[in-house]
């Protein structure tokens, strides 16, 4: 004898509208992410992210350790706000911003991690 446990004869199906609402959720705040190609030579990455409408005059961009923060100044005629994380820190020295046509290019040098180990001798 086999145990078969009572089934619902009807599954939950989301309804259509349901689904129309969901997607309209998704497209509209998918249309809010900014395309982004990050590279990666010995040297540096390269990080190329679309920035229509924005002059250079009219970009910031603050880097702190492994975080590249890029936003809009106050007085821009649009807002823009976005923060990377790479997996090893940046020599701000070795770093250039290029914006052209819409397309910002920011060249990124690694920072070469330095030892800080001391060695002491045994008594």
């Amino acid at each position: 004898m086999f145990f078969e446990p009572a089934l619902r004869a009807t599954r939950f199906a989301p309804r259509a509208y349901d689904r129309s609402f969901e997607r309209f959720v998704n497209d509209a705040f998918s249309a809010t992410r900014r395309s982004v190609n990050v590279e990666q030579d010995e040297k540096s990455w390269t990080v190329t992210l679309d920035v229509p409408g924005f002059a250079r005059e009219e970009l910031t961009i603050g880097i702190e350790g492994a975080v590249v923060r890029i936003e809009s100044k106050a007085d821009a005629k649009r807002k823009f706000k976005a923060a990377y994380e790479l997996p090893q820190d940046i020599d701000v020295a070795a770093s250039e911003a290029k914006l052209e046509n819409g397309v910002l290019t920011l060249k990124l040098g690694k920072l070469v991690p330095v030892s800080n180990v001391s060695q002491l001798t045994i008594n």
